[in-house]
């Protein structure tokens, strides 16, 4: 249990003594000048974009030094670290999946590094590692990016990303020997594998970057190439893309059936456009069937002539349609609705024969079960309130799968026998947490324009509201994505100690549909900040906690929003943790695929208005000589080529050169890492009890029990 003392003394004036004696590392300082719109703006620490200079490494090594030093003073550090491995030391199972005459599933024993591929004959038989990802690398750090089977299920491609990169290499098997057979695929980025027939499959890169800026460089036109097994990579065949049909963003797939080939294609992460290839007609072209970015489309299966479409063409909360691909190429394309749009937001997918809808009503889970008719064949009997996923597999499948979680329920599996509906539990963690010791409650708060926010708030049963709780109030609002409830072990640790977990679902996400995201992007971004302020105000003003005891957190996007809300209102919390974030705006597009997220952001370039705007609350330009800010501490990874780690850097620089009392402004830079993806167990918990044991030193707390 957390103490506090609330009276300055002890380890309060410990903390404040050892900020203020604190020496940061010299960052020194360009003359570097931009100009928007006549206006210039000042870019003292530009030399930290060089991820190569041996100023920027020298940097980061002092950087590293100064702030692991730090955490080393903390008392209860090791404590903590020592609390969430001994939790997070339990046999950890994923949904079994079937592929050929074999039962696929993922199991990390406890501590692994790295999840374990596992297999059995589906007819029975004795279980066998079939990949290991624990053996890519000496220190874990490569990791299992993706895998996808022929059809048959005797080849298998699986993607391995190395330190945290998402440029990935493509490894071939054969499933029955299990060996490799050909060369490995190399300069792999942001791709599926779709396998056509065991002939070959498709896949997705970009031209790398120039030598010396493979991580920070801009990438601009994807490419989908073909793959002929026996062939060597340099003769892969361009199917899409490149300068002839320029598109930042392209995937393909290949229905269940072997029939269609799927292509979208896209500039940006809203909106698409959609091709599709019959490989059995007559003229085996590819048709456009969507042109223009304005709206998403997902083909989620095929059957027979139809293919059968999600997509929010006039529906901001998902619509199942379906066409009959034999009239491609003609201009009377034949579109009929299959499952209609409702109040909630739906996302389909297809097992066993059926059409599955989830819907997020109210930020929690509701599952349908369809024919393919769109006819409501059930409703699936879920275990509480939570978030579900799964509900995929073969055609033929009669029993599926789907994973249950909420902010103090384990993940566990159910299986579903799609004919009679029944569902049971598969495979339930083994874990030392019983829900019944804490709660979990949704509520509804205002935000600075009247818009009524949700907001989950998890605490151990008997806490008392005084506002003296240790808090953590985490956000990210943004690109459509939704915050549904989940587990975490590391939270469950928080939770253990006493203190409060708050996830606020904030505009600019998904969890409300395409108003709800819309009303966080661009001109309007402002809206997901004052969201969250609303959040950690309505945690103080109901006394769960005071800005004293509260942290703010957040990742990537949300690590934008945690340095958006910091420079706007630094009164708000004590504490402040951005992760891998956006912090540059206005340069924020020049690195690698950062041009896509223009539907959320803008660009400096796109108006003076709109740079106007960027400008306004970009966390790098933010900073105030002076002003207190929150204790903070940044984190990132050397290895995040998705938000580069120079946003972090001259956010750190920025904030230590300009901070107006003794909070710190420490910035933990992961080696060998990246965006997150693929982190390995041990670094997971490391990090975690790193910024447990920050946030709680610096609300000056004594010990924990």
């Amino acid at each position: 249990m957390v103490k506090i003392k609330v009276i300055l003394g002890g380890l309060f004036i410990v903390s404040v003594l050892n900020a203020q004696n604190m020496k940061y590392p010299v960052s020194d300082k360009g003359k570097v000048i931009d100009e928007y719109f006549g206006e210039k703006i000042q870019a003292p620490y530009r030399w930290l974009e060089d991820d190569q200079s041996k100023a920027t490494a020298d940097w980061v090594q002092k950087q590293n030094k100064l702030t692991f030093d730090y955490l080393k003073k903390i008392p209860y550090r090791n404590q903590l670290k020592e609390q969430i491995t001994r939790l997070w030391n339990y046999e950890k199972v994923s949904a079994p999946f079937e592929e050929g005459e074999y039962t696929y599933y993922y199991k990390n024993n406890g501590l692994q590094p790295q999840a374990v591929l596992y297999r059995k004959l589906t007819t029975g038989g004795p279980e066998e590692t079939f990949l290991d990802p624990n053996n890519f690398s000496k220190d874990g750090t490569s990791s299992l990016g993706d895998i996808s089977f022929s059809k048959d299920g005797n080849l298998a491609a699986y993607q391995i990303s190395e330190g945290g990169s998402d440029w990935r290499k493509v490894v071939i098997l054969d499933t029955r020997s299990n060996k490799q057979i050909e060369d490995t695929l190399k300069d792999v980025k942001f791709s599926g594998i779709a396998w056509k027939g065991s002939e070959g499959f498709y896949y997705s890169s970009y031209d790398k970057p120039k030598e010396g800026s493979q991580l920070a460089g801009k990438t601009e036109h994807h490419k989908l190439y073909y793959h002929t097994l026996g062939e060597p990579q340099s003769k892969d065949k361009l199917v899409f893309g490149g300068e002839s049909t320029p598109r930042r963003y392209i995937m393909a797939s290949v229905t269940e059936d072997q029939r269609y080939l799927v292509i979208t294609a896209a500039n940006s992460t809203s909106g698409n456009e959609l091709y599709i290839q019959d490989f059995h007609s007559a003229d085996n072209n590819i048709h456009k069937i969507i042109s223009g970015f304005d709206n998403n489309y997902e083909v989620i299966t095929s059957k027979g002539d139809w293919l059968y479409v999600q997509t929010n063409l006039n529906a901001p909360n998902q619509v199942l349609k379906k066409f009959n691909a034999s009239k491609m190429g003609s201009s009377n394309l034949i579109w009929a609705d299959v499952i209609p749009e409702t109040s909630s937001v739906m996302n389909v997918t297809s097992a066993g024969g059926y059409l599955f809808a989830s819907y997020i009503t109210d930020v929690h889970s509701v599952v349908r079960q369809y024919d393919f008719n769109g006819n409501l064949v059930r409703m699936v009997d879920l275990p509480g309130e939570g978030q579900t996923y799964g509900f995929v597999g073969k055609t033929n499948q009669k029993n599926i799968y789907y994973s249950f979680t909420n902010y103090i329920y384990p993940s566990s599996i159910f299986q579903v026998n799609v004919e009679t509906g029944k569902s049971e539990l598969y495979k339930k963690p083994d874990i030392k947490f019983n829900p019944d010791d804490y709660i979990s409650k949704q509520i509804f708060y205002t935000s600075k324009d009247g818009t009524q926010v949700p907001m989950t708030i998890t605490y151990k049963k008997g806490i008392t509201l005084d506002g003296t709780n240790p808090t953590i109030l985490y956000g990210y609002g943004g690109f459509n994505i939704s915050l549904l409830p989940s587990f975490s072990v590391a939270n469950a640790v928080w939770l253990q100690n006493g203190g409060i977990y708050a996830v606020a679902n904030l505009r600019g996400g998904g969890e409300y549909g395409r108003e709800w995201h819309d009303a966080g992007t661009k001109m309007k971004k402002k809206n997901v900040f004052e969201d969250f302020i609303a959040a950690g105000e309505y945690l103080i003003n109901n006394h769960y906690t005071s800005s004293r005891y509260l942290s703010i957190s957040g990742g990537s996007n949300g690590g934008l929003l945690v340095g958006a809300v910091m420079t706007m209102r630094p009164d708000l919390a004590k504490v402040a943790l951005p992760a891998v974030g956006v912090l540059d705006m206005l340069r924020y597009h020049t690195f690698t695929a950062g041009a896509g997220w223009a539907y959320d952001y803008g660009t400096a370039n796109d108006s003076k208005e709109m740079f106007e705007y960027l400008k306004s609350y970009s966390p790098v330009h933010n900073v105030k000589k002076g002003v207190c800010y929150p204790a903070t501490l940044i984190t990132t990874g050397d290895h995040d080529d998705r938000v580069v780690p120079s946003h972090s850097y001259k956010f750190a620089a920025e904030l230590q050169e300009k901070q107006g009392c003794s909070n710190p402004a420490l910035i933990r830079i992961e080696t060998k890492a990246g965006h997150g993806a693929g982190k390995p167990t041990e670094l997971i918990i490391e990090e975690s009890a790193d910024k447990f044991a920050f946030i709680l030193y610096n609300f000056g707390i004594r010990n924990l029990e």
